[in-house]
């Protein structure tokens, strides 16, 4: 499956073409490093802020022939804008209380992953992961990373994500959430919850992947302003950010 291309202080390798789950019509390609051969956050964090993914213990980024719409995507937090439907998002939630916890599976957040997949991402692959699938996904990082699980009053597991420690701020891996839970917008609030984190850190952005224009599941990441955009080598305002 995979070619090598390069050598240390990583080893790059390019994946073999598949069909897009983005774009109809599309193929996708990627370029990989294994982060086990250099442990630790420095190369990840360097990687992340090259345009790279984490999956597991691999690192990727979009190498797709002919194709350039998949943008890297973050969110400056500093002077984030908080709009009325965001405070509004926030109240709505406001009885769920986010803790983080080690990046360790169980058996609570998996059927709440496994329910939230059936009920939003049924055709999909994740739809058909195991416990054993889901626990790979949680706890093969050789990274700092962890669950945010946000729990109601009454202790039941609502929602959750798996999010990367970086130096420079988090970056959102995978969300779920109750799918009964849809009018409290809870990916949206996962995510506004992510920027006050960040911001009580004293780090700077919150890193949320890939903008894709052509997908109606990527697209909706531009609407947390002010975000910036990886173009070549350089991170830019999104415009009308």
């Amino acid at each position: 499956m995979f070619n090598a291309i390069t050598s240390p202080p990583l080893n790059f390798f390019y994946t073999s073409r598949m069909a897009c789950p983005y774009v109809d019509g599309r193929t996708e390609r990627r370029m990989v490093a294994d982060l086990t051969s250099r442990r630790g956050r420095h190369s990840h964090d360097a990687l992340a802020r090259a345009g790279f993914r984490r999956s597991q213990h691999l690192s990727y980024k979009p190498a797709c022939p002919n194709c350039r719409s998949c943008v890297p995507i973050r969110v400056r937090v500093d002077d984030f804008a908080w709009t009325r439907t965001f405070r509004r998002i926030l109240r709505n939630n406001e009885d769920l209380v986010g803790s983080p916890v080690p990046a360790e599976a169980t058996r609570e957040q998996f059927d709440l992953f496994q329910r939230y997949q059936i009920a939003r991402h049924d055709e999909g692959e994740m739809a058909l992961m195991d416990f054993a699938d889901y626990a790979d996904m949680v706890e093969r990082s050789p990274i700092e990373t962890a669950i945010i699980e946000y729990r109601d009053q009454d202790d039941r597991l609502r929602a959750g994500i798996l999010t990367d420690i970086q130096d420079d701020g988090l970056s959102a891996v995978y969300s779920f959430y109750d799918p009964d839970d849809d009018r409290r917008s809870p990916g949206v609030f996962m995510v506004l919850d992510l920027v006050r984190k960040v911001r009580t850190l004293g780090l700077r952005h919150v890193y949320l992947g890939y903008w894709i224009a052509e997908s109606r599941k990527m697209a909706y990441k531009t609407r947390y302003r002010p975000c910036e955009i990886l173009t070549g080598h350089d991170w830019t305002e999104f415009p009308g950010s």
